[in-house]
Formats: C-alpha cells, structure tokens, sequence
C-alpha cells in the first residue's frame, strides 16, 4: 500500500482554496451542470500534489454525506472537487443532496497523512499505539478481503479504543472481537481538518 501524501500542513490560503473548490463542485454537481476545469496555473504548489481526502457534508448538524479516499489518486484540488461531488450524490446511505438544500450544507474537509502500518504482537500491544482523538485507523482482513476506516473525528463518539476497533471491525463487516481473535492489517493516520468559515486545524 502506498502513501504519498504530503506530511506539510496546509496554509491557510490553501484550505480556503480547498474550501472554494469543493463548494463549487458541490454547487454544480448537485444543479447538474459540468464542472469548469481547473486552472493549474493559478493554483498553489501544494495542490497540485497527490493527495487523499474525505469531503464530510452537514445539515443542521447532521451528516448529510461523507465519501473519501485513504490514498492518492488524484492531485488534492481535484481529489477534493471528485469527493465533494461524490458526498453529495452517491453516498449509498442517502438521498441525492437537492438544491434546495444547498444553502443549509456545510463542508467539512480531512486532509490525510500518509498511510502508518501499525506492527502489533497482541491485542494489547495494538491498544497501547492508538492514540484517541488523534489517530484515523484503517482495519484490513486480508483473509476476507473487506477493510474499513474510521477519521479522527470518529473518537467523539467512540472515545474508549476497544469499542473503536469493535465498531470499526462491524463497519468492515466482520464481528465485532474479530480484531481480539486473530491479528488484522491495522494503519493510523492523522487529518487536518478544513471547516467552511473557520481556519485550518490539525488534529
């Protein structure tokens, strides 16, 4: 598994572009006409690079949609302009977002750090190196063929580890101790989260 990602942080006139361009794309994407091409030239250095991310969208404080990549596929500003879109229409647990509902939508952004396997001996020894609040964790059962992730975000709601792998392990539609029984593909990554009307975070 790769990872490509930049480890800088991003400044703040680069999460504003961000910003920008993914509620552009949402804007478009969800009136249904085509996306304007991106102008490479105008564009920071940094968002030209391989990136990954998660575009979240709310409304009213309610998740309204959240589709993502763990890797690199596309450079971040056009990574973040496909997962805008994508949170909008094709999240499978909701309906399309419509526009009228556009004006009530909030943009939440992770940015991910590259992908950190984690090398682990025993249950215990896996709890000792996550780190709540800090830590996305991606679970793999190779065996399977199914993975899951978590954000950071995550731990809000989960904040104690066991019940975080549990739920995760669930997502990735195996039994919840699945992770105590045998050892799976466990990675850790952090984000830096780009909020619409507030400045870049890490976490």
């Amino acid at each position: 598994m790769t990872a490509q990602t930049s480890s800088r942080s991003l400044s703040p006139e680069e999460g504003r572009w961000l910003l920008r361009l993914a509620r552009e794309a949402l804007e478009h994407g969800v009136r249904g006409q085509e996306l304007p091409p991106l102008n490479w030239d105008v564009l920071p250095p940094r968002l030209r690079e391989p990136g990954a991310t998660f575009v979240t969208l709310y409304e009213g404080g309610n998740l309204r949609g959240c589709i993502g990549g763990l890797e690199p596929r596309w450079p971040l500003a056009e990574d973040v302009r496909v997962h805008a879109l994508a949170a909008a229409l094709q999240d499978p647990r909701f309906p399309p977002v419509t526009p009228q509902e556009l004006p009530n939508i909030k943009i939440e952004i992770s940015v991910l750090s590259p992908l950190q396997i984690l090398e682990y001996q025993t249950p215990e020894d896996l709890l000792r190196q996550l780190r709540p609040g800090m830590d996305g964790v991606l679970l793999e059962d190779p065996e399977r063929g199914v993975r899951a992730t978590f954000l950071p975000q995550v731990w809000e709601k989960l904040p104690d580890p066991r019940a975080f792998l549990s739920h995760l392990a669930l997502k990735a539609g195996l039994p919840p101790d699945a992770w105590l029984r045998r050892p799976l593909r466990i990675w850790r990554y952090q984000v830096e989260e780009l909020h619409e009307g507030e400045p870049p975070r890490s976490s």
